[in-house]
């Protein structure tokens, strides 16, 4: 950080009465966006009589939700521009930066994932070029852009960790916090959530699964969902299952849910990512795979059992809080960020057995006594 930059920082409680307008540059889905959750929440709090806009990419995958699925109603942005990831067209990066200067952002936030210094430089260029004059954020340097180790815990840090110091100089974002996650979730969001999850019955209390995903490196395998439903249902038969994802996801989400006799419901595809926020909030755990469901339950206070593969390094995509379970196989080729693997037969998720998954399970909802067969 030089000089100039810490004069600027100094200066900007005084001058954040006189902001009128954010903007945020954070890009990814639904589990990006949960994640900054709290970064999101430090911004509200530190400007909050100013227009806050998030500039985001448009994901090509379709099983992606774009971050203002996420946010809108919350209170926490006001507007959205989005534009094609990897954009390169001059033409068309003039034309969004146009839209960007005529909004007249006072400052803007800087919450891009890790990335390499050439892009980081590039960004504030390209920023700049938008007349944006103060800029905070910006990961100049490389302790910045990389989520780092921590040997008393053996795994690195939460990228929510990583954001936070990123933006240290508007205070904490309280991480602890659950305000901090809190998606402001409106009456009629959940007035939908009570009235699909009628169908189970009245107080039936259910596991939540997340079986896809669309990274297919992520993937536990389907034989390995049907296995684990079949030796659970003959548990926990007071138990519902109820099965959330994405539209391409409700297929599959009905062949393994097969494997569960008793109450089940596959909202895939039927809710907006915020109703399935709400509908993992009431679940007594959440099963799933590492995607933006499992990040969502987390957000919600809800404990999940997690099936991760070893594409990304320990520790930063894990539910956020306490108490979670979380099964990764640090293989000798972890962190590749493969999202096919086609020489190790993606032995890290693989090699997670059905007995380990069903055993965290039980230790969940050992107290559970009146939901276990006999």
């Amino acid at each position: 950080m030089n000089k100039r930059e810490n004069s600027q920082i100094q200066n900007m409680t005084s001058e954040e009465r006189t902001i009128k307008r954010v903007m945020i540059y954070r890009l990814g889905s639904l589990g990006d966006t949960v994640v900054a959750l709290p970064s999101f929440h430090l911004i509200a709090r530190v400007f909050p009589n100013a227009k806050r806009y998030l500039l985001g990419g448009l994901i090509s995958n379709s099983r992606a939700s774009h971050a203002s699925a996420i946010l809108c109603d919350s209170g926490l942005i006001h507007d959205y521009i989005s534009y094609p990831v990897g954009l390169r067209n001059m033409v068309a990066l003039d034309k969004l930066r146009r839209e960007i200067t005529a909004l007249q952002p006072d400052i803007l936030v800087y919450l891009a994932a890790p990335r390499g210094p050439i892009k980081v430089l590039r960004d504030v260029l390209f920023f700049k070029w938008c007349g944006i004059k103060k800029i905070i954020g910006v990961p100049f340097m490389a302790v910045l852009r990389e989520n780092q180790w921590l040997d008393n815990e053996q795994r690195y840090e939460h990228e929510s960790h990583r954001l936070a110091r990123c933006i240290s100089v508007l205070g904490s974002p309280k991480l602890d916090s659950p305000e901090s996650w809190d998606l402001h979730l409106t009456h009629s969001e959940n007035e939908r959530t009570r009235k699909v999850l009628c169908d189970l019955g009245k107080d039936v209390p259910f596991i939540a699964c997340g079986v896809g995903s669309k990274v297919e490196v992520k993937d536990w395998g389907k034989a390995s969902w049907e296995m684990l439903l079949q030796r659970l249902f003959h548990r926990y038969r007071g138990f519902a299952v109820v099965f959330v994802g994405a539209k391409a996801e409700r297929d599959l989400c009905d062949q393994i849910g097969r494997s569960w006799i008793g109450k089940k419901l596959n909202l895939s595809g039927l809710l907006t990512p915020r109703e399935s926020a709400s509908v993992l909030g009431k679940a007594t755990l959440f099963i799933g795979h590492d995607g933006g469901p499992m990040h969502l339950a987390a957000a919600m206070g809800t404990t999940c059992v997690a099936i991760f593969s070893a594409r990304n390094k320990p520790g930063v995509w894990f539910p956020y809080g306490e108490n979670h379970h979380v099964f990764y196989h640090q293989t000798e080729c972890y962190g590749c960020a493969l999202d096919v693997c086609a020489h190790e037969a993606k032995k890290c998720i693989t090699s997670i057995t059905v007995e380990e998954v069903e055993e965290a399970v039980q230790s969940v909802l050992q107290n559970v006594k009146a939901f276990i067969a006999t």
